[in-house]
């Protein structure tokens, strides 16, 4: 019976699961929290989606973002050379946060989830599940991907009225990654307690 019960995360108020059809949502009668979206995600395709993220991410973080160049001279930056770049200047304190929030928050999630999936594959629960649970959840606010897609698309879009400006391969792998993570990683990831 515990396992049909959901607790709003805003006013712990306790409700009875519901079956949603596509696209509801079940809202909290006292504070209108939403508890529970529709997730017609599959394990399996979960799991699928989170490696092919996971390929994405290399893709993000070993390829050009973008690509300068002008009068002949040409450079290009991935996102570890903003990072490098960040730690160079007076903010070293924002190049961690930048190196948390880009890089490692999203890697360890795509981590957490590949493990905890390819156990669920199986109908198991994945070892130390409930610790990979926790992080996944606390890790979700730190993981800005789609910040940084922004802040990478308002660059190309200002600096392509005084220079050649080619978005690189980085930057179509972070658009994708970043809506993939938003889907297998988003608020949703808490219906897997229920799929083991």
């Amino acid at each position: 019976m515990a396992n049909q019960l959901i607790i709003c995360e805003h006013c712990d108020c306790v409700y009875e699961k519901v079956t949603l059809a596509r696209h509801q949502k079940a809202f909290c009668v006292r504070c209108a929290g939403v508890l529970q979206r529709y997730n017609g995600l599959l394990v399996q395709q979960r799991l699928a989606l989170t490696l092919t993220a996971a390929v994405l991410w290399t893709f993000a973080n070993f390829y050009p973002v973008m690509s300068i160049s002008l009068q002949g001279l040409k450079s290009s930056a991935t996102l570890w050379d903003s990072v490098v770049a960040l730690s160079l200047g007076p903010i070293t304190f924002i190049a961690l946060v930048a190196a948390i929030s880009i890089i490692i928050a999203p890697v360890f999630q795509l981590l957490l989830l590949m493990w905890v999936l390819s156990f669920a594959l199986r109908g198991k629960r994945s070892p130390a599940f409930r610790l990979c649970m926790r992080w996944l959840e606390a890790l979700r606010p730190w993981s800005m991907l789609e910040v940084c897609l922004l802040g990478a698309m308002v660059a190309v879009f200002k600096l392509a009225g005084m220079l050649d400006v080619i978005p690189g391969t980085g930057l179509f792998a972070l658009a994708v990654l970043s809506l993939l993570l938003i889907r297998i990683a988003g608020r949703d990831v808490r219906d897997l307690w229920d799929s083991v």
